[in-house]
């Protein structure tokens, strides 16, 4: 799995240490095995993993800006263990409402033995943000409305959303409550991955 990795990233022109590499791999083979019991992810191949997990998390890390982020909805810990293995000097916050996912989360994190992330659950209107997060990170989670109604109180007065979709949501950048901007819509190349990918950054007026 290693090799389909390494030719994987080399495709997105990514590079990454042989201990990412291993991390990584590690998270899936971990995701793999739970998946059986807990039903964390659809995706059953670990091969198909590496594709629609892994490299379409960790595409987004260069476009990240600050060091405390906090994946919101993290279900498995997608985007947030990803992006956590390739920005080991950003610590990511890991929140979701159920158990069960918690619980993977912190077994991966005893696993792999990763310092720069933090598994919480809680809803994300209840979670406290102190001190604020530069960024607020969200996959498959929500509209964009939806996310900056529930998600508002997180970041800081700089702080931003990283929201990744598949096609470019028009109807949902038009219903963005006020006082919020579209920062930039930035395409997403995922080697081997069929449809579109685009991440939007949004941020207070």
């Amino acid at each position: 799995m290693i090799n389909k990795l390494s030719s994987l990233l080399k495709a997105a022109n990514i590079s990454l240490t042989d201990q990412q590499k291993q991390q990584l791999v590690g998270y899936v083979e971990l995701l793999h095995k739970w998946n059986k019991a807990y039903n964390l992810t659809s995706v059953r191949d670990p091969q198909q993993m590496l594709v629609r997990h892994i490299l379409d998390s960790v595409v987004v890390e260069p476009h990240l800006q600050g060091e405390r982020f906090i994946d919101v909805g993290t279900g498995p810990g997608l985007p947030g263990i990803p992006l956590a293995i390739v920005r080991p000097q950003s610590h990511f916050t890991l929140l979701d409402s159920l158990g069960k996912r918690v619980r993977f989360l912190r077994q991966v994190q005893h696993e792999l033995g990763l310092t720069n992330v933090t598994p919480v659950q809680s809803r994300v209107e209840e979670y406290p943000s102190e001190p604020p997060f530069d960024g607020v990170i969200s996959r498959a989670f929500a509209s964009l409305e939806d996310m900056l109604t529930w998600c508002h109180h997180l970041p800081g007065p700089e702080g931003r959303f990283y929201a990744l979709k598949g096609v470019r949501p028009h109807d949902e950048i038009a219903a963005l409550p006020a006082g919020f901007t579209v920062e930039k819509i930035q395409p997403l190349q995922v080697p081997e991955l069929d449809g579109e990918r685009h991440l939007v950054v949004i941020t207070r007026q």
